[in-house]
């Protein structure tokens, strides 16, 4: 005896695994962002000239756009998640219903973290 696929509860487990994947791969972006926009301020304290915190080289724009691009990637995860979950039965859906309402503002705490980074860096 199987379950029917749309309630089955490891359907839902399954999408909640695949938003945890793209909020560790959103924030893995935004940390790439902070390290590649910061790399410019390091070589030039290597090479002892004067460090502008705010700079606007190549490597802090690339460096932004990482940090960006990783909290659009959240975002949209967690969208997605949101939308996919909305259309299951209720039987599919654990119980307590909490683990939805933690992985939902995981993925948008996670993707505030990196608008509030791109914005600091820029």
């Amino acid at each position: 005896m199987t379950a029917e696929p749309d309630r089955d509860p490891r359907v839902y487990f399954a999408a909640e695994r695949t938003l945890l994947a793209w909020v560790r791969t959103g924030v893995t972006l935004v940390g790439l962002g902070f390290i590649v926009a910061r790399f410019g301020l390091f070589l030039r304290l290597i090479n002892g000239t004067h460090p502008d915190v705010h700079q606007h080289g190549p490597s802090a724009l690339l460096g932004v756009s990482l940090a960006i691009g990783g909290a659009v990637v959240t975002a949209l995860a967690t969208v997605q998640f949101a939308l996919f979950v909305r259309g299951l039965p209720a039987e599919a859906l654990p119980r307590p219903r909490i683990t939805h309402y933690l992985s939902l503002v995981l993925g948008l705490l996670a993707s505030g973290f990196g608008v509030v980074l791109g914005w600091y860096l820029l």
